[in-house]
């Protein structure tokens, strides 16, 4: 088991900048792959970032290249969405999660329905 619990979120105007972070715990932190997902107000969850195990490789969702970093700290058990540039359409609920991939091969997955855990959220919005 892991838990994961996020923090950071806000009421931001648009053009700011926020850093989310999600505290893990439970099972051995760098097992996992963890990944970002978003859900606005009457829409599906989306994908956001993922992190390897190890931090060595990163993916985003296209729209958001460049504006969004996520990065993991296996030392504090911690991972980070730090967001630049937000805009009104960022807003939504913010979800940390988790996918045991091991640690033997360097492996990122983008697919929600592969993630086992997830924290509760955290709402950030961006005010025009």
């Amino acid at each position: 088991q892991v838990q994961l619990v996020e923090s950071g979120g806000g009421l931001v105007q648009a053009g700011d900048s926020l850093r989310l972070s999600c505290a893990a715990s439970g099972r051995t932190f760098s097992d996992y792959c963890m990944g970002w997902f978003r859900q606005a107000p009457g829409k599906e969850r989306e994908f956001v970032a993922a992190v390897s195990w190890n931090g060595a490789v990163t993916h985003y969702a296209d729209s958001l290249k460049g504006r969004f970093t996520i990065s993991r700290d296996n030392a504090k058990n911690m991972v980070y969405l730090q967001m630049t540039s937000l805009k009104p359409e960022d807003t939504a609920v913010y979800y940390c999660a988790a996918t045991d991939t091991g640690s033997s091969i360097v492996v990122i997955e983008t697919n929600l329905e592969e993630y086992d855990y997830w924290g509760q959220g955290t709402q950030v919005t961006v005010s025009s």
